[in-house]
C-alpha cells in the first residue's frame, strides 16, 4: 500500500495558489510536491520545458508518456494523459494496444518510439537498446524523447510511491 500524506494548503502556498488559479480546479500532484516548495517551482518549468513544444510531435510525446504510464499503472498520469493524448490524436485504439503493450498500428517512427519508452520503463539499468530510434530521429529527438520517457517515469513513481489519484 502507498504512503499517503495530506495535500498541502494552497493558502499557504502562493504559488501553488496561482498554479490552481490558473487551471480553475484542485490539483493533487502539485497540492502533494508543495510541501516541498522549492521543487514543485523547479518541476512546473522543467515540466513544461520537456513537454510543451520541442523537436518532438506532440503525438509521439503523448505515446512516449502513455507507454510509461500504463506500464507503471499510474492512474493520476493516465488520467491526464488518456486525455491529452485524444487531443493529440490517439485513438481508443492506439491506447488499448499501448495498455496491451502491442506495437501494431502505429507508424515504424512511433513503433520505435513506443518500444524504446516501454524497454527504458522496464529497465532502469540502461540495458536499452534503442535500435529502431536512430533510423527515424535526429539525436535532439532521441534525447527529447529519452526526456519524456524519464518525466513519465518520474511522475509516475511520485504519483505511485505517495497514493496520489486523480481529481
Amino acid at each position: 500500500m502507498p504512503l499517503s500524506v495530506p495535500f498541502a494548503d494552497p493558502a499557504a502556498n502562493e504559488f501553488l495558489a496561482s498554479l490552481e488559479s490558473r487551471s480553475g480546479r484542485p490539483n493533487h500532484f502539485f497540492r502533494t510536491m508543495a510541501h516541498r516548495p522549492e521543487v514543485l517551482k523547479s518541476f512546473v518549468p522543467l515540466y513544461g520545458a520537456i513537454m510543451g513544444p520541442g523537436v518532438v510531435e506532440r503525438r509521439t510525446k503523448e505515446l512516449v508518456y502513455l507507454t510509461c504510464s500504463f506500464a507503471n499503472q499510474c492512474a493520476y498520469c493516465l488520467s491526464a494523459h488518456l486525455a491529452s493524448g485524444r487531443k493529440a490524436g490517439v485513438t481508443e485504439d492506439e491506447m488499448t494496444a499501448i495498455r496491451e503493450a502491442r506495437n501494431e498500428g502505429f507508424s515504424p517512427s512511433e513503433q520505435a518510439a513506443i518500444s524504446y519508452a516501454r524497454e527504458l520503463t522496464r529497465s532502469a539499468n540502461g540495458q536499452t537498446s534503442g535500435d529502431g530510434l536512430p533510423a527515424h530521429f535526429s539525436a535532439e529527438q532521441i534525447v527529447e524523447i529519452t526526456l519524456i520517457a524519464a518525466m513519465a517515469n518520474f511522475t509516475n513513481r511520485f504519483n505511485n510511491g505517495l497514493g496520489v489519484m486523480p481529481e
